[in-house]
Parts: C-alpha cells; structure tokens; sequence
C-alpha cells in the first residue's frame, strides 16, 4: 500500500509539471504611432522559424489607437512581432517579453 502510495504522489507532481498543464494566457497591447493605419500584425513563438497568420483578420489599427491581442496556450511569455502599414512598410520586434512590456510602434521602428 505505501509503494502505491508513492507512486500515486509521483504521479501526481509529474503531471503537474507537464508543459501542458504550464501553458498560459498572455497578452500584449500594440499601440499605433506610425501615422498611418497598420494592416497586418504577425505574432509569432520567438522560437518559431516562420510568421503565424495576421492576428488582426479584417481588422486594422488606426494611427493613435492601441489594439490587445490575446496569445492563449503557450508555455513562453517571447514572441516576435510584425506589424505591416498601408504603405506595405514593416516594423519588426524580436523576442518580445510580452508579460513584462507592450509595444508602441513609431517611425524609429521602421525596417
């Protein structure tokens, strides 16, 4: 009985530990200083080798105006981010501590 015991409790902290049951919800709020209307946002894991899809979908971010973007289920707080102007021009941010910082893209940020 004590053996099962203790396997039941190793058990238990292993399937506390799973990357799993470690995965978390976060957030980061972009906010538009370009001058002018942002079209596409590509969020990606920092870790990823290519762009996730535009999170923005039909939507857009006016100049002034700041936009929240959900990231649900990852286990890392770094992402990297792209936002894409009406002038087709890219403003790129590697490795983005989303849990510790938002972003405000202005002209400095311009590639």
């Amino acid at each position: 009985m004590r053996m099962r015991m203790k396997g039941l409790i190793m058990g238990v902290l292993l399937a506390c530990t799973s990357p799993l049951l470690m995965a978390a919800d976060y957030y980061v709020d972009v906010t538009n200083r370009t001058g002018y209307t942002i079209f596409y946002l590509y969020v990606s894991p920092g870790s990823a080798k290519t762009w996730e899809e535009d999170v923005l979908g039909s939507d857009v971010i006016m100049n002034g105006d700041t936009t929240r973007v959900t990231l649900t289920g990852y286990t890392n707080p770094y992402f990297d981010i792209q936002a894409v102007d009406e002038d087709g021009d890219s403003y790129t941010f590697w490795n983005v501590n989303v849990a510790e910082q938002d972003l405000v893209i202005t002209l400095d940020h311009l590639d």
